[in-house]
């Protein structure tokens, strides 16, 4: 844990007690600060007070003697329309922040030179995290790794002699956080989602661009040209920190580019090094390619040398539920993508695979299967699951052949007798939902635990490390 000692003696409230909410009060009460904590769910007030937490509503409260209030990402702070703490909070000009601005703010107070890496974007953030903490640990550094995935970043180890923190900020956390200053900062991508709660794309790009916002002499700002929208905020960087581009489409002066099986370094408009991964699995498909280059960078900058680079890159096991190899079914991949909730994040799965059997649906986002088209051809049937399956099955509109399995372990069923039947040497049976799971599962974590069951289930399929019965 990381003590809060930034607000001692003084009084905090705090809203919402998930994982990062419990964890700021734990780090709050250790570093001397008087704490209030609520949350609305009755069953998040039980779990709090589990972990010893006391509560008290904050309705009640007399707002005007917090010092701030700690809101928890998930609560709404702009849109669709501002929770009733916020609106408390702004009333009693009582500043509203979240657990990472703690933690920056702590950092700043007792450990100014903790090296700390962060790392935001629409899609790619885990699996760009994961790997850049796996190659710092492969140069033999003390890495602690949280924030969006893993630990909440208050319950990581606490700030020591050249300990580096690997953070994952979503949109969220970085509205949340307006002291953020990383050594190193990259903004993967950005596609349109989360409108809902930032009202519009705009919004939406100039919260995730704050993560650059603060970065001073020496620091990295590594960021995407292939959107439209990362790379209109990359043509307004400007500071003393150091701007390196990260691309497939365009020539990169400084930085990283990255094609289908290689990954480059260059500088000053000369390649320095390139790196092949056409073996790693666990970095199968263009997009991996470009969550490899930005680890690459980040991890480089932090100080790991080439050989620990290239041992990682090459070692990297992967994150559960991203393009995740569960299982073989003879000569044919078994493949988790749950974490594929948009059609965006779908299309990198489907790009990087032919001969699909592909199993989606949902609770779908607005756009639906939109960009998808073009892909079209690489599947041979579709299985669709879920409230969304009838619209995506329209939404081929003849294209791809398609039944409405209606549950995941149907779906699985029906796509593996329909692959093995048809003899192919190679095919991928791929769970890419391109929708938010919520119609029929708690999350997607959850919904690819269970199309692991049903692939499990499955006579004759041979199940991969960690992933067995």
């Amino acid at each position: 844990m990381i003590p809060v000692t930034t607000f001692d003696g003084q009084t905090i409230a705090v809203f919402g007690l998930g994982l990062s909410g419990r964890a700021s009060v734990r780090a709050l009460l250790a570093g001397g600060a008087r704490v209030v904590a609520w949350d609305d769910s009755d069953k998040s007030r039980e779990m709090a007070a589990q972990d010893g937490i006391e509560t008290s509503d904050l309705r009640d409260e007399d707002w005007t003697r917090f010092t701030a209030l700690v809101l928890a990402p998930g609560v709404p702070l702009t849109h669709p329309e501002p929770h009733w703490t916020v609106l408390a909070a702004k009333t009693a000009d009582v500043p509203v922040i979240g657990d990472t601005e703690l933690f920056f703010l702590e950092r700043k107070k007792r450990a100014p030179d903790a090296g700390v890496v962060a790392i935001t974007g629409t899609n790619g953030k885990s699996t760009t995290t994961a790997l850049t903490a796996h190659l710092l640990r492969e140069a033999r550094m003390d890495v602690a790794m949280g924030g969006n995935i893993g630990a909440a970043v208050l319950g990581l180890p606490d700030f020591g002699a050249g300990r580096v923190y690997v953070l994952e900020l979503s949109s969220y956390q970085l509205d949340l956080t307006p002291n953020a200053a990383p050594n190193a900062a990259a903004l993967l991508n950005i596609t349109p989602d989360h409108i809902d709660r930032h009202g519009t794309i705009d919004h939406y790009c100039e919260v995730k661009s704050r993560i650059f916002a603060n970065l001073g002499p020496g620091d990295l700002a590594l960021i995407s040209l292939d959107d439209e929208y990362s790379a209109r905020i990359a043509a307004g960087l400007e500071g003393a920190f150091k701007t390196f581009d990260v691309s497939t489409s365009r020539d990169v002066e400084n930085g990283y580019g990255y094609s289908r099986d290689l990954i480059w370094e260059m500088r000053k408009g000369e390649k320095l090094r390139e790196l092949s991964l056409t073996s790693v699995d666990a970095l199968r498909g263009l997009h991996n390619k470009q969550n490899a280059a930005f680890a690459w960078g980040l991890a480089r900058h932090m100080g790991a040398d080439d050989a620990a680079l290239e041992k990682g890159l090459n070692s990297f096991p992967g994150l559960a539920h991203r393009m995740e190899i569960v299982a073989r079914l003879g000569g044919h991949l078994i493949v988790n993508d749950s974490k594929a909730t948009n059609a965006d994040a779908a299309a990198q799965a489907l790009s990087a695979f032919g001969n699909i059997y592909w199993i989606a649906g949902g609770r779908a986002k607005a756009d639906g299967l939109k960009g998808l088209e073009k892909l079209y051809p690489r599947i041979r049937k579709a299985y669709f699951i879920g409230e969304c399956a009838s619209d995506f099955g329209e939404e081929l509109d003849g294209a791809v052949p398609w039944v409405d399995s209606g549950t995941i372990e149907d779906a699985v069923e029906a796509a593996l007798d329909d692959l093995r039947s048809e003899e192919l040497n190679e095919a991928v049976l791929l769970l890419s939902p391109a929708a938010a799971s919520f119609d029929q599962f708690a999350n997607f974590e959850i919904r690819g635990d269970a199309f692991c069951d049903a692939v499990r289930r499955y006579e004759g399929v041979e199940m991969a490390e960690g992933r067995g019965a």
